[in-house]
């Protein structure tokens, strides 16, 4: 549950004024008359499962680039993709002959191989962990689905194709937004978590960063699929780039995860099936099979910004995996990864799957081996 803060400011710095300007192109036009629609028939506004982490860059130019999905479920997510970032940045100095490049992006990763960083410094770019929150639109049909307006390009198996909006996209308080987008951010903006409906220390940090994050940046739609689960709508999967990559994620779920998951027996399996491949053919936003009801929902997420740039990691975010080093001491302390287990897998002496696993993995395969077919026949 979510309350607004008041503000009882005079003055608004830039990171807090919010630019609005109608829009001259057809589909940015269309889209705001879209968002105005909504708030109509999906009035509420709810936070929709936990923060999301990602990695990103400050720009010479003004504002912080997202270097790869903001989609991280913990802080740690992000640490690991900074960490990649900078093996990539270090091979490709290695191969320009910069030899000192090479090395301060080796100490980079390192030391986030083996120590929670949230913000650093690297050939005098910073780079920080940012924090974004998830809100979804809902009235009294339940939760908002896609709207007509947002980009979805993909065919059915092939929503993992379409670019995600959000890599490289620029956090810039002083973009100008449209007149809808700009009331949302207004109103996200307002909202801190109540009192009794999160832990007291989650609680605390929720208004400590609407004061010192008062502005924010609105990312691109996210979509996920929820399921009716005793008169309320739970995520059922992370967040996808766009509506048929959710799509494909429920069909995905409803041939694979479920017969398995669910113990489904050959009559009830065929019938997921069917219900899968009705969803492919009809690409709409809800489905119902046996006595499920799925629903494809549009997630808004937003990036809080304060004086000295984006939200980062919040003391009460959840952040149980240490970073990679540390974890693999752990377990070698623990004796659950030897040498002998190391060999074994570059050998490939893997031991044998359980029969859950083994089935499922079977299953993923015919998947895959479907959407080649399908994807085959479509561009034939």
């Amino acid at each position: 549950m979510l309350v607004r803060m008041p503000d009882h400011s005079e003055q608004v710095p830039g990171y807090r004024q919010i630019r609005m300007s109608p829009p001259t192109a057809p589909v940015a036009a269309l889209a705001d008359e879209d968002a105005w629609r909504a708030r109509d028939a999906y009035p509420d506004l709810m936070g929709v499962g936990g923060a999301v982490f990602g990695p990103a860059r400050e720009r010479e130019e003004g504002g912080w680039e997202i270097l790869s999905y903001l989609s991280g479920q913990t802080p740690q997510d992000a640490r690991d993709s900074l960490a990649s970032h900078f093996r990539r940045l270090a091979r490709e100095a290695e191969e320009a002959g910069d030899g000192a490049a090479r090395a301060e992006c080796a100490t980079a990763y390192e030391l986030l191989d083996w120590e929670p960083v949230d913000e650093l410094t690297v050939l005098g770019t910073r780079y920080r962990v940012v924090r974004g929150e998830r809100f979804v639109r809902s009235g009294p049909a339940g939760p908002e689905p896609p709207r007509l307006s947002d980009p979805d390009p993909a065919a059915p198996g092939r929503g993992h194709r379409a670019d995600d909006p959000v890599l490289g996209f620029v956090l810039d308080t002083a973009a100008a937004t449209g007149l809808s987008e700009g009331i949302l951010k207004t109103e996200l903006l307002s909202l801190v978590r109540a009192p009794g409906s999160v832990p007291d220390d989650m609680r605390d940090d929720s208004v400590r960063a609407a004061l010192s994050h008062p502005g924010g940046v609105l990312l691109p739609a996210e979509f996920m699929v929820a399921e009716r689960v005793d008169g309320c709508w739970a995520p059922l999967t992370n967040g996808c780039a766009t509506p048929q990559s959710a799509r494909d994620a429920l069909t995905t779920h409803l041939r694979v995860m479920a017969p398995v998951m669910r113990g489904l027996d050959a009559r009830e399996r065929e019938e997921y099936a069917r219900a899968a491949d009705r969803f492919d053919e009809e690409r709409g936003a809800a489905l119902r099979v046996a006595d499920r009801l799925f629903r494809v929902v549009r997630v808004e997420r937003l990036v809080r910004i304060g004086p000295d740039g984006p939200e980062g990691p919040r003391p009460s975010d959840p952040d149980p995996q240490p970073p990679v080093m540390v974890h693999d001491r752990q377990l070698r302390e623990q004796g659950l990864i030897t040498d002998e287990e190391e060999d074994a897998e570059e050998d490939g002496a893997l031991p044998e799957p359980l029969q859950e696993v083994r089935e499922l993995l079977e299953l993923a395969e015919l998947e895959r081996e479907r959407r080649r077919r399908d994807g085959a026949s479509g561009s034939s």
